[in-house]
């Protein structure tokens, strides 16, 4: 699909340039904020000891001790206000940390709380800026049009007459959440071992994972790069736009953009009224999309309807503080494994997953193996571009997980912007081919958009290397057989065995031993029967009647225990 022309035949307009000399950049904030903007926000230990039994409470109110499940641990959350609901929908994305049930609960978290006091955005404007805002803006809507746990975002206007979008982060909220984490990390301790959750996932570090991601969201200088390298990579494409940033009006706090006046992808009634074609939106999102991941190895890791808009003949996308980021390496891993299971080609799906992480502990080969060949089986069918790239995803991280592999972020951000275009395309075209749009894209990228020349040099470079090694098996084999001769040869083997195999040969030789003490005491018992040994029992020596008694017991219990033990 070619990258030119507009949605429709829409003019693109943008708004007035501004003033570049008005002022310099603005200093954002480093490290902490300074003391007096910050006293309010400053937690004494009373307050910090009065937060903590406000949490118990939460886990106590609901049975926490009884174990936590997805749905609990969403009302949870909600119940300990603005932060946690944030640092759920964080932690949402990590399907790699938590199971999947509770990262699809945890998605349910609603977005929107209630907003700042005005006069609080004020003053983050006003101390980010070092300066009266109004030196800045010629006004700016009191009431938000959008209110996040992070941030809020108004409607102002520049002095120099362009509409903008002032995204403002929450007062203190960078203590407020670094207080709570580590609130949250104690109470975590108290969580018995009888809680699920606890059992299944080390909580200290998704609370890790948590802050880590949150930080960079609260730095709007972040999302402001996001923005830029976004434009540069899509600037060539007639049919995307992005938000115009103005750069110099922006620091860590505070981030200043072009109004977008558009429609959500998902607005199907205003978008057919202005005469825009529903299929024609669909094909180009995810053409996008794929051109983000498979070209860019950057790409909107938060794609849903209120981050897309239509404008103007174009899709825009705003809301850059979530992206997802994949190394060449990571894509062409990726890619590899799509084409392994198209080839029905365990070993390159194998390499493929072992490139894309690292094993936290000694590898399961014949357990990946197996694994893999699952999913080979279940994919057997299919021919390159015609695979479901969401469930294939979906069901190579979870081989990664149950085989201990630690699964790269950019690939768990992957599959939740495909699961969210999923489900825009579902609504706005639910008779778009989805495979089908992805087939062209893969096709144009890995089929008719090679690289020849590289193809080439690296094809070319291992027949050297090939033929190079080829060359050195005459000399290699004559080692061997001097070594031989010698009596100088050694063979090492590393000899593994499957786990059923292995419980056989522990079960086999156990029973040979005890087979073994059996026969010795009925041969001994029989033995000592012969002689006129005293005391007796029942006409016989006791020894040979205890050495009797012992066998028959042992009988009793292998084979009880054989029943007790055999597996269904």
């Amino acid at each position: 699909m070619p990258d030119t022309g507009h949605i429709s035949s829409a003019h693109v307009s943008r708004a007035g340039s501004h003033d570049p000399n008005r002022m310099d950049s603005f200093q954002g904030r480093s490290g902490q904020a300074d003391s007096s903007y910050m006293a309010g926000d400053e937690v004494s230990g009373g307050k910090n000891r009065s937060r903590l039994r406000e949490i118990m409470d939460v886990l106590r109110r609901n049975h926490i001790t009884r174990g936590i499940t997805p749905e609990k641990l969403r009302i949870i959350l909600e119940e300990l206000g603005p932060t946690y609901i944030k640092l759920g929908q964080v932690v949402s994305l990590h399907s790699d940390i938590l199971p999947k049930a509770y990262c699809d609960e945890l998605m349910k978290l609603n977005s929107e709380v209630p907003p700042m006091p005005f006069s609080d955005a004020v003053d983050v404007l006003n101390h980010s800026y070092r300066m009266d805002y109004r030196d800045i803006f010629a006004s700016i809507d009191e009431i938000p049009i959008g209110s996040a746990s992070i941030a809020q975002v108004h409607r102002a206007k520049l002095l120099s007459g362009e509409n903008v979008i002032v995204k403002i982060e929450r007062k203190g909220i960078y203590n407020t959440m670094a207080r709570d984490i580590r609130l949250l990390q104690r109470a975590a301790k108290f969580l018995p071992p009888v809680a699920n959750l606890k059992n299944l996932v080390d909580l200290g570090q998704v609370l890790d994972e948590m802050w880590r991601v949150a930080q960079e969201e609260m730095d709007f200088l972040k999302e402001a790069a996001n923005m830029e390298e976004f434009e540069r990579n899509n600037r060539g494409i007639a049919y995307v736009g992005v938000p115009k940033l103005y750069r110099e009006y922006t620091t860590q706090q505070v981030l200043v953009m072009e109004y977008i006046d558009g429609y959500p992808i998902n607005d199907k009634k205003n978008l057919l009224a202005n005469g825009y074609d529903l299929k024609e939106i669909g094909r180009k999102f995810i053409d996008n999309f794929l051109k983000q991941v498979i070209d860019d190895g950057f790409f909107h890791a938060d794609p849903h309807p209120g981050n897309v808009l239509i404008r103007d003949g174009k899709i825009i996308w705003i809301d850059m503080g979530m992206m997802g980021r994949l190394s060449e390496k990571d894509r062409r891993n990726l890619t590899d494994g799509v084409k392994g299971v198209a080839t029905n080609d365990i070993a390159m799906i194998e390499n493929a997953v072992l490139g894309l992480g690292e094993f936290k502990g000694r590898p399961d080969r014949d357990k990946l193996y197996q694994d893999i060949r699952e999913l080979v089986q279940r994919y057997a069918s299919s021919d390159m571009g015609n695979i479901d790239l969401v469930d294939f995803f979906q069901t190579m991280m979870d081989i990664m997980k149950t085989n201990h592999i630690a699964i790269p972020h950019g690939m768990t951000m992957l599959v939740r912007g495909l699961t969210d275009i999923e489900g825009v395309l579902i609504e706005i075209a639910p008779d778009l081919d989805m495979i089908g749009i992805a087939k062209e894209r893969l096709k144009n990228e890995y089929l008719g958009g090679l690289n020849w020349k590289a193809e080439l040099k690296q094809n070319g470079f291992d027949l050297y290397r090939a033929f190079k090694k080829g060359m050195q098996l005459p000399s290699l084999a004559t080692d061997i057989m001097k070594e031989y001769l010698n009596g100088q040869s050694r063979i090492n083997l590393e000899i593994r065995t499957s786990r059923d195999f292995a419980f056989l040969l522990r079960r086999l030789v156990r029973n040979t031993v005890i087979g073994l003490w059996v026969a010795a005491l009925l041969v001994g018992a029989s033995i000592i029967c012969t002689t006129d040994m005293k005391p007796k029992v029942f006409g016989i020596p006791f020894l040979g009647f205890a050495g009797y008694l012992m066998a028959f017991l042992i009988v009793i219990y292998v084979v009880i225990r054989h029943f007790a033990t055999r597996k269904k």
